[in-house]
């Protein structure tokens, strides 16, 4: 896909003005009504049997299936790359489930049995064969996991279950810990048992000028998502960042890696990590900075080997985030591509105004080395169905970023920009580069800092993303089609493709109180 260029911030406040005078004012009327996040289900045959029964009659918004990912015992390396690509396939199945479901919307509201009939039941059973193969491949080198037939049941979602997950967009439920990340989930597991894959909330109006209905007035934006209670005028907001107490032995340096703003347009839809082999297998728009040679079929040498944007060339570590666009009915040059168009995101692809990507240290402890080729996601891709246990990117705004949102967007007054903030999990397991789930190798630290379970303090990555967007509700960032472009969706992913000496510098730094680059 070629380039990006940055728009015109003059002609997107034109637009996205005047559809606010339309509407009379504020322009929050001018998003699209769907659901705001919620819970996921438990996911017993009764419960999911009551899911579906509770949406019927009501207006159903998306497809609520649990994340098979997060039940899997370890799996064997021999069957890694089978499970991997099964795992794939159940996103995909997901994906063309919610695309017949959004076709047949209206029709499924006056008769949910159609739902069943149409819908849930094939998915089902295409689940439940992609279940039994990885539980094969699981067996034939290892012990067969038991058990796993109920996660094949999906259910529909009503709009009226939707966000017990602050909704009050600040975010004061204990679980900020000061980080600046809106919750960071540091006492919560770990915050290592979700789900991984980018996501593409689709709806986005593959037909722009269609609009489904939901708003052709409405500076272009169309397709399923976000709606008006996805957005907060952040100056509503309070401030909501705590900072964890320095101790005596911590290690409070700081590295800073320059890498750019992919300013050469890179951009794909695959995800190396959690479906490696797999073209669209995020079925949603990243951008990268760092390592250029980032795709889908990559492996450890070919990153090794791979060009990178970053100024220090001994950092040749990917970074990719699910892509942020415009919605002012212009297409992007992926209207009709995987995981642009054909997969509902649609929109001008946004290039940062300023990407910081620092490592720093642990308030209690000294850092250890990242092993080469450590993988980390932080942040939920399905975090609108699978609740939001792991959600822990934030939303703020230049000049308010003691403010920080989990699962809205901000609006942010004249003058101000959109800021993303992503911290990465900072303890590793002290073994393994990677795990089953993509999260049991690597947790958050506690709210004061403290790693548990045998785990070692690392340097911890926090990603900091500026964009010069038009105030208003006018944007949203990529997801799987049934996420509906919630913003509790946002995710990170970080593939540590250092060298031995620089991240020796790295550690020697940030240990020794200093900040380096």
């Amino acid at each position: 896909m070629g380039r990006t260029r940055k728009r015109s911030t003059l002609a997107n406040r034109a637009i996205i003005a005047s559809a606010a005078l339309i509407l009379g004012g504020g322009g929050l009327a001018a998003v699209n009504v769907y659901a705001s996040a919620s819970e996921g289900w438990s996911w017993s045959g009764q419960q999911n049997e009551q899911a579906q029964t509770k949406s019927a009659g009501q207006a159903v918004s998306t497809i609520d299936c649990p994340e098979v990912a997060n039940e899997l015992p370890e799996v064997p390396p021999q069957a890694r790359q089978e499970v991997d690509g099964e795992l794939a396939n159940m996103d995909s199945q997901i994906t063309d489930a919610y695309k017949r479901f959004a076709d047949q919307k209206e029709q499924i509201e006056r008769d949910p049995q159609l739902a069943d009939n149409a819908i849930l039941n094939p998915l089902r059973d295409k689940r439940r064969a992609s279940i039994d193969r990885i539980a094969n491949a699981i067996g034939r080198n290892g012990q067969k996991p038991q058990g796993m037939g109920d996660l094949a049941d999906c259910a529909l979602q009503a709009d009226d279950q939707a966000d017990g997950q602050n909704n009050d967009g600040q975010n004061n439920d204990g679980q900020n810990n000061g980080d600046g990340q809106g919750d960071n989930n540091q006492g919560q597991d770990g915050g290592q048992n979700g789900d991984q894959n980018g996501g593409q909330d689709d709806g986005q109006g593959n037909d722009q000028g269609n609009d489904n209905g939901q708003g052709n007035d409405q500076g272009g934006q169309g397709g399923n998502g976000p709606e008006a209670s996805d957005f907060v005028d952040i100056q509503s907001v309070q401030p909501n960042v705590q900072q964890p107490q320095q101790q005596q032995g911590g290690s409070n340096g700081k590295f800073v890696t320059k890498c750019g703003t992919n300013q050469n347009g890179k951009f794909n839809p695959d995800n190396v990590i959690v479906a490696p082999g797999v073209s669209n297998g995020a079925h949603h728009m990243h951008d990268y900075v760092g390592n250029q040679a980032n795709d889908a079929f990559a492996s450890d040498d070919d990153l090794a080997n791979g060009q990178t944007s970053c100024r220090n060339q001994g950092d040749k570590s990917t970074y990719y985030w699910p892509v942020l666009r415009l919605q002012n009915g212009q297409n992007e040059n992926d209207a009709q591509a995987d995981g642009g168009g054909k997969d509902k995101n649609v929109g001008e692809i946004q290039t940062p105004s300023q990407v910081t990507l620092n490592f720093v240290g642990n308030p209690v402890s000294k850092v250890t080395a990242m092993p080469k080729f450590l993988r980390i996601i932080t942040g939920d891709a399905k975090a609108f169905t699978n609740g939001d246990a792991n959600a822990n990117a934030s939303w703020s705004c230049t000049g308010f970023e003691n403010r920080q949102l989990k699962d809205k967007y901000p609006i942010c007054p004249e003058g101000s920009q959109v800021v993303r903030s992503f911290k990465f999990q900072s303890c590793w397991d002290g073994q393994n580069t990677d795990s089953a789930n993509h999260r049991t190798h690597v947790a958050f630290a506690d709210a004061n800092g403290n790693c548990g379970n045998g785990f070692k303090a690392i340097p911890q990555l926090v990603q900091r993303i500026v964009y010069d967007v038009p105030p208003g509700p006018g944007f949203a960032v990529d997801s799987f089609p049934e996420q509906l472009h919630k913003p509790i969706t946002d995710h990170g992913d970080f593939i540590n493709v250092f060298d031995e000496n620089l991240m020796n510098k790295v550690v020697n730094c940030i240990n020794n109180g200093q900040k380096c680059q």
